[in-house]
């Protein structure tokens, strides 16, 4: 772990370096930014917007958690003043750890298309296509945050991102243009914005249910207010930030950890219960198969096919009022929701733990993040079997993170959960995005 830190520490200084001296054109410098998000009806998907380029113009992207950086497909229709491919060796290439160089076959360059710059592999996590593209630079603006409100806009004029082909925007949402990652890595957006604004390594996620609202993402430290005048931050459990030693992207060019972020579940109780499973497929081993990371572009939380029997069976003999029905995909466990009632956390179904570094740290889901309403009389349990020996052994998933704040905090790889916010009369959706600071 040792090793991990000092590269951190080291990108960190050259981040520094890069970026710094491009925003002391300005004497503000905000203590945290923000980006409201969007959950897409057709996909599930959760949708952030960033202004970029010259003149300034509203891209859309699917945000990935664990994804390694921010890539946007350039080689059409992207006009900007402001573009430029750092070249090849240089510092922004050493920071994204891009040794190799990147030549295009067109004759003349473009956004997307130069020569002598350095190359990575844009990842679309949702299907795995994953393929060279360049290297890049161009000025984003994003607003500031008191963490009660939104504040001014600030700029970034060299945020460093990858061009991608079109082909990269196979399944993801309409209209949108490439995918923002916030994973573990020297260049993804928390990175970047910290160095660019000397604030923490840190942020939160806080997605909601509804397609009608917005969520947020905060960079930065807290406060993160909520209507009417809930600050979560003061109420967050903590669970280590682990490590996978082995990436869990599609492509690489040469070995490195992964970037998704991983947590130490130990067991899984319903009911106070504890799940018989196989607890060796909690760990991760040295392949970097197994364990539990967390992830925004899963739309359900997957389990291991064991892992998924054992957990549908215990939960089922819990929920003995219901009875089962006719599943509904994706889903493999349904119910009679007429015998189901409903509580101020969603429909009254067993309590699921997940049970971190000890009995008394959990993290816990109920009915509003375990049950998905599929028909007017039929509600499934949104959890899916995700087969035998999959990368993961357990991810958890979008629908299980709504009205759930979630804070990374990457200097300390530390996890600080919320659980649902519907306990405290509030939601993800109850950020004040209306008036400013």
């Amino acid at each position: 772990m040792a090793l991990s830190y000092n590269y951190l520490l080291f990108c960190s200084l050259v981040l520094s370096v890069i970026i710094s001296p491009c925003i002391a054109q300005t004497s503000f410098r905000p203590k945290a930014l923000i980006l409201p998000v969007t959950k897409d009806a057709s996909t599930l998907q959760y949708l952030t917007q960033i202004n970029q380029r010259t003149p300034l113009v509203p891209v859309k992207y699917t945000l990935d958690l664990g994804g390694q950086f921010l890539w946007v497909v350039c080689l059409e229709d992207y006009e900007s003043s402001s573009f430029t491919s750092p070249p090849c060796h240089s510092a922004p290439c050493s920071l994204a750890n891009a040794p190799f160089c990147w030549d295009c076959s067109d004759s003349q360059p473009r956004p997307g298309c130069n020569n002598n710059t350095c190359n990575l592999l844009p990842d679309n996590t949702i299907n795995g296509i994953s393929f060279n593209g360049p290297l890049s630079m161009d000025v984003a603006s994003i607003q500031s945050t008191n963490g009660k409100n939104p504040g001014r806009v600030v700029s970034v004029p060299k945020l460093l991102f990858v061009c991608a082909d079109r082909f990269h925007l196979t399944d993801l949402a309409n209209g949108v243009r490439g995918m923002a990652g916030l994973g573990r890595n020297s260049i993804s957006l928390p990175s970047l914005f910290s160095s660019a604004f000397s604030f923490p390594r840190k942020f939160a996620i806080c997605l909601s249910s509804s397609t009608k609202a917005n969520g947020a993402v905060f960079f930065g430290n807290g406060p993160y207010v909520m209507l009417p005048g809930v600050d979560v931050s003061t109420s967050l459990v903590y669970t280590p930030l682990i490590l996978n030693p082995v990436s869990t992207a599609s492509l690489l060019f040469r070995p490195r950890p992964s970037t998704d972020y991983f947590i130490g579940v130990k067991s899984v109780k319903i009911n106070g219960h504890v799940v018989p499973l196989n607890t060796s497929l909690l760990s991760i081993d040295k392949n970097g198969v197994g364990g539990t990371k967390i992830s925004t572009v899963h739309p359900y939380t997957v389990l291991e096919s064991s892992i998924y029997e054992a957990f549908v069976k215990a939960f089922t003999k819990e929920l003995a009022n219901a009875p089962r029905v006719e599943s509904v995909s994706p889903f493999g466990a349904c119910f009679d929701s007429t015998r189901i009632g409903s509580t101020r956390v969603g429909p009254a179904v067993p309590q699921i733990d997940l049970v971190l570094q000890s009995s008394d740290v959990y993290w816990r889901i109920f009915g509003a993040n375990s049950m998905v309403q599929v028909k007017s009389n039929v509600m499934c349990l949104g959890f899916v079997d995700g087969g035998v020996n999959p990368r993961t052994s357990i991810v958890i998933g979008g629908h299980q993170l709504e009205d759930n704040l979630l804070q990374f905090d990457l200097a300390t790889s530390r996890l600080g959960f919320s659980s649902s916010l519907l306990f405290r009369r509030t939601t993800c959706s109850n950020f004040n995005f209306t008036s400013h600071a």
